[in-house]
């Protein structure tokens, strides 16, 4: 019984062998040709009463139109960072890469189970899709922009991420005969590997304590770095390279949103205060050094703490103070 590795490996790319393209299209239009004066000279004999000979080249004109029939379909047009995987009769027959006009044997079949449908038909309810008649696979650069998804974090907090790949294809033969539609096993692939990473670490920081810990929103980019390497891992039996993953959208799922953005706003408001307080403190603590250093009032222990009171209230209140002013002294 093969392994797994054994059924990955079992294909290896190979070149095909091919003819010059232009040098098969010449030889095409002569055949061409070449059937269509026999045709002619045939009927012409036959009006002279040459019976023989003009069936002998009526048959022969039928055979090399057929033969130029037959070999048409060899002709085969590649354009820069692209290929073509290549069976005959079922069994893997080579790739055929590089930019150019080429001639390779009619019976083999182009195979790319990730085609893009170039139209789609419905008939009775039942769709029919036409791919064209394109069989390349481009080995360009691409993106996959994965829809988003809700997962939940290291702390089970329902979180809704959205991230694009950056691949391309590095193995046809992986990609053609080891999955069923590339595309799609990285599309499900790159699910995957977003919620495995994903719920390992947190979304964000909750108290100070956690300092220096990974979360998905302070450190993205460490994230997608593993993603990208979790992804690579899982795809590369299919062929395919991970150039790059990034983390396009990151956020609280709706039901806790809420909750959230009052937390995040009470940490807001609290840093506030404090800051606050430590400014009101150290304006209060100048004011009595001033007072002292001056001697412009001497004041004792009880009324140093009622105006740090006051002090205190105005400085760090809400709204602007209304004091109430004691003309008659100063007590």
């Amino acid at each position: 019984m093969e392994t797994q590795e054994k059924i990955v490996n079992r294909y290896t790319e190979k070149p095909v062998k091919t003819k010059n393209g232009f040098a098969m299209l010449a030889l095409i239009l002569v055949l061409f040709f070449g059937s269509l004066a026999v045709a002619i000279a045939g009927p012409i004999l036959l009006w002279e009463n040459n019976f023989p000979l003009a069936v002998a080249l009526i048959v022969v004109g039928s055979l090399v139109f057929l033969l130029d029939l037959f070999l048409m379909p060899g002709l085969k047009i590649l354009n820069p960072n692209e290929a073509l995987v290549l069976t005959l009769f079922g069994k893997y027959h080579g790739t055929l890469k590089g930019d150019g006009y080429f001639w390779v044997n009619p019976f083999c079949e182009g195979i790319n189970p990730g085609a893009t449908p170039a139209s789609m038909t419905t008939i009775n309810g039942s769709t029919s899709v036409n791919f064209g008649g394109s069989r390349k696979i481009s080995l360009k650069t691409m993106t996959l922009n994965n829809e988003k998804q809700t997962v939940n974090d290291e702390r089970g907090n329902p979180i809704v991420i959205g991230t694009i790949v950056i691949w391309r294809i590095v193995d046809t033969t992986k990609a053609v005969f080891n999955v069923q539609n590339y595309r799609t096993f990285l599309s499900t692939q790159c699910d995957s590997a977003t919620r495995n990473i994903a719920r390992m670490y947190p979304y964000d920081l909750m108290d100070d304590d956690d300092l220096g810990e990974k979360t998905l929103r302070g450190s993205s980019q460490e994230i997608a770095e593993m993603m990208k390497q979790d992804l690579q891992e899982r795809v590369s039996m299919a062929g395919l390279e991970i150039l790059e993953v990034r983390i396009t959208h990151l956020s609280y799922a709706p039901e806790i949103a809420a909750a959230m953005l009052q937390r995040q706003q009470a940490e807001a408001v609290v840093a506030a205060r404090k800051k606050i307080v430590e400014g009101a403190v150290g304006m209060v603590e100048m004011a009595l050094a001033q007072l002292n250093d001056d001697r412009i009032v001497d004041l004792d222990e009880e009324r140093k703490a009622a105006m740090v009171s006051n002090l205190l209230v105005v400085l760090c209140g809400n709204k602007d103070a209304q004091p109430i002013v004691n003309s008659g002294s100063i007590y």
